[in-house]
């Protein structure tokens, strides 16, 4: 029979070992827990690597306003007179930008004709009014970037009667690469400010998406509309062209998301070639 020192002993020899194994156990978790944090801190920081990798590079706005492309290289000017945007978004048909010659010419008209599906259009662009525009316009014809693309856009209500053109993707949002600035002194003033002006039947002018963001496209406008004073008119519709109009508008519109009198041309026109006369 065990003697009361030889109990003390075994007890005391069991507590021991109780506490080893609580020291292990704790031993334990703290390195559980150590590697854990240490693996989120990894998990962590190499996210923010990624995000870092994926987002470096400056974002330059495209010259036509849309929605910036990281991979978009900065704009540049041309030397001249005209300083045409260059370097923002790809053209979307390939396009040299126009030349910008001192001085720029600004006396005469360029007579252009746009033959498509439904009749040519003969057109009238006006030096004394946009000579950076028509200098760019008629490099355009003659580089054959409006060949085989469409009039993407008709409009029939009350103050807006055009049709657009311009656009190789014929989705509203091309262009070709550079960005013409704003000539608008040849518009009236309007009667107070933020007020349309008058845009008569036959007028030829820039669309843009904002101040200074002119590229290929332009509509012709032939009804009498409202607009505000902020699209750069270069030139007029001649007679047989405002007849073809005339014919296209007659054939209705295909409903676009800005309602029944806004949309694309329910016979489809595309500009088959232009030529400077």
């Amino acid at each position: 029979m065990p003697t009361n020192q030889q109990r003390r002993e075994q007890a005391k020899r069991k507590l021991e070992r109780q506490l080893a194994r609580r020291a292990e156990r704790a031993k334990r978790r703290r390195i559980v827990a150590t590697a854990i944090t240490v693996g989120g801190v990894v998990v962590v920081v190499g996210l923010i690597y990624l995000l870092v990798v994926l987002n470096t590079g400056e974002n330059t706005p495209a010259a036509n306003g849309e929605t910036p492309d990281p991979s978009t290289p900065a704009t540049q000017t041309t030397g001249g007179p005209c300083k045409y945007v260059t370097g923002g978004k790809p053209a979307s048909k390939p396009v040299d930008a126009p030349p910008d010659v001192d001085p720029s010419p600004n006396a005469g008209t360029v007579k252009v004709n746009l033959k498509t599906g439904q009749g040519d259009i003969p057109l009238t662009l006006d030096r004394t009014k946009a000579a950076c525009t028509v200098q760019a316009i008629e490099h355009l014809v003659k580089a054959k970037y409006y060949d085989g693309t469409p009039c993407h856009r008709i409009t029939a209500s009350a103050g807006l009667k055009v049709l657009q053109c311009g656009d190789p993707t014929g989705q509203g949002s091309g262009g070709p690469g550079f960005a013409i600035n704003d000539e608008l002194g040849s518009l009236p003033k309007p009667p107070a400010e933020g007020q349309p002006v008058p845009y008569p039947r036959g007028t030829l002018a820039m669309a843009n998406s904002g101040p200074n963001t002119n590229g290929s496209q332009f509509f012709m406008v032939y009804g009498d509309s409202q607009l505000p004073p902020n699209y750069t008119v270069f030139g007029s519709i001649d007679a047989p062209g405002l007849a073809t109009l005339d014919k296209i508008a007659a054939n209705g519109i295909t409903p676009g998301q800005n309602g029944p009198e806004d949309g694309a041309p329910k016979t489809p026109v595309s500009i088959e070639t232009a030529t400077v006369s």
